[in-house]
């Protein structure tokens, strides 16, 4: 399959440690949609989106390359997880009333999962594509993260994390577009949590395999005073929301 796959290795980690999205996303999508009865979330990692999505949408197909990321989704009723590339959708045509992706359509090959979103949705369907970007909890926090982010594990993110970077406003997106809400994801969270959810990052894990080492010791280290003991903090996670309508044919 197509995607790159930078999250098998952890996929256990990711669906512990990731965040979950704020209830009014999915709330917002199934108001635009134009029916409720089928929903994809592509590439769906470890089912987060596509269960909040069942909450609104009678069926949820939730699409992931990753075997093991899919033995480690979370289990619905109304869901039904399938291995596949993104750029292969396995529908028919027109019958989707929505397609998701949640933090990976900058992994696509954009073209190839625009051709199949048309082909699937219904005329004046939905495709929403959303990411969130580097956390903030208060200023001197922040300093710390940022140098971590951009310096020490800065050299190992894939190039695809400029289009995250930029907020996704750089993403090629030839849908009429909605104008989204604005959302941000609210953790509180120990620090040992914040820890382990750094350690998903794509750009750790090629640190790891390209130097040996293990940087979530050093950035412990520094968050470590700035950190309640035995005691959480506010962490908010800005949200950037592409939403699109097909036009009818």
């Amino acid at each position: 399959m197509s995607v790159q796959d930078h999250f098998s290795a952890q996929a256990a980690e990711y669906r512990l440690y990731r965040p979950t999205y704020p209830p009014a996303l999915a709330e917002h999508l199934a108001r635009l949609a134009p029916g409720r009865a089928l929903a994809l979330d592509v590439a769906t990692g470890n089912g987060q989106a596509a269960v909040d999505l069942a909450r609104h949408f009678e069926r949820v197909l939730a699409g992931e390359p990753s075997e093991r990321q899919l033995a480690a989704a979370a289990p619905h009723p109304r869901v039904t997880y399938v291995r596949h590339a993104a750029e292969v959708l396995p529908i028919r045509s027109h019958v989707a009333d929505l397609v998701a992706v949640a933090q990976a359509a900058h992994w696509f090959d954009l073209d190839r999962f625009y051709a199949e979103a048309r082909r699937v949705l219904k005329a004046d369907g939905l495709i929403a594509l959303w990411t969130y970007s580097l956390f903030r909890v208060e200023a001197t926090t922040d300093a710390i993260v940022e140098r971590f982010y951009r310096e020490r594990v800065g050299p190992y993110w894939p190039p695809e994390r400029r289009l995250v970077d930029a907020h996704y406003r750089t993403l090629p997106f030839p849908f009429e577009e909605l104008p989204p809400p604005e959302l941000e994801l609210e953790v509180d969270w120990p620090l040992a949590a914040l820890i382990s959810y750094i350690g998903t990052w794509s750009a750790v894990g090629r640190f790891r395999s390209a130097t040996g080492e293990d940087p979530l010791p050093e950035i412990a280290s520094g968050l470590k005073s700035h950190w309640p003991p035995g005691g959480t903090r506010k962490i908010r996670f800005p949200i950037h929301l592409r939403i699109g309508r097909v036009q009818p044919i």
